[in-house]
């Protein structure tokens, strides 16, 4: 396992799976202009090597991400004083692949509170674990200013109307028992088995899951998101199907299963579909 230790965050490789761990446990993991900057690398380097399957992303100690790093005290949410330490990061940097666009699943290990960016980001991620007696908040709107990180188009689509404007609204601090009941995260276990579980389920996917059919159902599924027509879906749908039913992973797949061993998938997770999508 080869690690790479950045100045807020660790990247471990454990064979298929990228594990990402958000590294201030001294301050609860909380995040800054520099560990947004370095998250963006290590996703960029990830979905660009086609060996890591997975991405899994979690906290040291016993936070997962305590919101904004509130350090500058009223100046925190005033932008105009990153301008300098951002633009230096974009240059060194670059922009970084935005993970709804990224062909690399990516799995939250919420393993303790998680409030403000500290949750937001999450909800930019595919899957998400969580601690059941984590403390979650969107709690921009009592620090005057308003939720952010594409929260206001992603959390309705998951909790529904009724229950986004009630968590954004209000601000109000919830349990990882009460994301999971309103669609937010997938699953709830004790603190101490949040990144096993991230983790497992990561391997699974590595493993027995082929990674262009992995990339390929997750970009269908944010592009559906905004696809009001349904017969269009479906006839995208219905083209990729046919069209991956005729390639090498789809025999591989059904061979594998017959004579029950794991699969060698053929296919890179970066293949493009012959067609527009």
């Amino acid at each position: 396992m080869a690690t790479t230790a950045y100045e807020t965050i660790l990247v471990e490789r454990q064979g298929r799976v990228g594990l990402i761990t958000l590294n201030r446990p001294e301050h609860r993991n909380a995040y800054t202009p520099r560990m947004g900057a370095e998250l963006r690398e290590a996703f960029t380097e990830l979905e660009a090597d086609d060996e890591a399957r997975v991405i899994v992303v979690t906290g040291a100690g016993r936070h997962f991400c305590a919101g904004a790093d509130l350090s500058r005290g009223g100046s925190t949410f005033d932008r105009r004083q990153d301008d300098a330490e951002r633009a230096s990061d974009r240059d060194r940097l670059g922009e970084g692949p935005r993970p709804w666009e990224m062909r690399t699943p990516i799995i939250a290990a919420i393993n303790g509170s998680a409030v403000g960016v500290g949750i937001t980001l999450p909800m930019q991620w595919d899957i998400r674990i969580v601690a059941r007696d984590a403390k979650l908040g969107f709690v921009f709107n009592r620090r005057g200013v308003i939720p952010e990180a594409n929260s206001l188009w992603i959390v309705p689509r998951l909790a529904g109307v009724s229950s986004a404007m009630e968590l954004l609204l209000t601000g109000r601090i919830f349990s990882g028992e009460e994301a999971v009941a309103m669609g937010l995260a997938s699953r709830a276990v004790a603190a101490d088995q949040v990144l096993p579980t991230a983790v497992a389920m990561a391997r699974d996917i590595a493993e027995n899951v082929a990674p262009l059919s992995a990339a390929i159902t997750k970009g269908l599924i944010y592009r559906f998101l905004t696809e009001p027509d349904r017969d269009a879906a479906q006839a995208l749908e219905g083209r990729t199907f046919w069209w991956m039913g005729r390639q090498a992973d789809a025999r591989e797949g059904v061979t594998a299963f017959l004579e029950k061993r794991p699969p060698e998938w053929k296919l890179s997770k970066h293949t493009d579909l012959p067609f527009e999508q």
